[in-house]
């Protein structure tokens, strides 16, 4: 039998991603729009003749070199971010060095699974917490204090930043993933998939490296789902 709370929670949660969902896709339209602005007063107003072909072959370009990241970073993203955080995180940018780690602590802090209702609000919470400190940071560190602090810095620990810091957060994200989903077997078979790719597939075939993220991400997803656990699967359906 169905609580008056359970119902009032079913509804209240309905109502949010019904509200997220409208204005989301208002807000990322939005986006859309504006930042075809510039490169629309490029191409009609600014006398560089530009032409359509000239356009296309730029699209072209692109979406060879970044299209894959289309269908890689939603089909990555949402089981962890949820609907409502994904139109926050595609707004803000930086999804995998900021906004995605904020949400897997946030989510691990609380002990809330990503694809459950609090693993969402935990995601939606922790991106906004991210994005405020961004911000912050970004005024009084690069606006206010940024051209100080960078003469401070010795030129070598600059090099060793740039060469170190990315692979030491993303080492750190995963990691973290790890540990909040507790689950061995596509762990296993995606850190192996990804060796495979790094260290075999792509010496062997150069051309693969471009699309070597989609690789991994879509045969993870393949063989995750086909070498399944079917009764961790099953319990987890009854209790539910």
């Amino acid at each position: 039998m169905t609580t008056p709370v359970a119902t009032h929670s079913d509804a209240s949660m309905a109502r949010f991603e019904s509200e997220t969902t409208r204005y989301g896709s208002l807000t990322m339209l939005a986006g859309l729009v504006f930042s075809l602005l510039g490169p629309v007063y490029l191409v009609f107003f600014s006398g560089l003749e530009i032409t359509g072909p000239m356009v296309w072959i730029a699209f072209v370009a692109v979406a060879a070199t970044f299209g894959v990241f289309w269908f890689v970073e939603p089909l990555t993203y949402f089981p962890i971010l949820g609907s409502a955080a994904m139109y926050q995180a595609f707004m803000i940018g930086n999804i995998s060095n900021k906004l995605l780690p904020a949400a897997i602590v946030a989510q691990s802090s609380i002990n809330a699974k990503p694809g459950t209702r609090r693993g969402d609000l935990a995601a939606v919470m922790a991106i906004g917490g991210a994005a405020t400190v961004h911000l912050t940071s970004l005024l009084v560190f690069v606006g206010l204090l940024g051209t100080w602090l960078v003469s401070l810095v010795p030129a070598s620990m600059i090099e060793v930043a740039r060469l170190y810091i990315l692979p030491a957060l993303m080492g750190a994200v995963l990691v973290q993933a790890i540990v909040s989903m507790k689950r061995l077997r596509p762990t296993v078979i995606a850190v192996a998939l990804a060796l495979l790719v790094q260290f075999v597939i792509v010496p062997a075939a150069p051309k693969m490296a471009l699309f070597a993220t989609a690789l991994v991400v879509v045969c993870s997803i393949i063989l995750s789902w086909v070498l399944r656990d079917r009764k961790e699967v099953h319990t987890a359906v009854e209790v539910d």
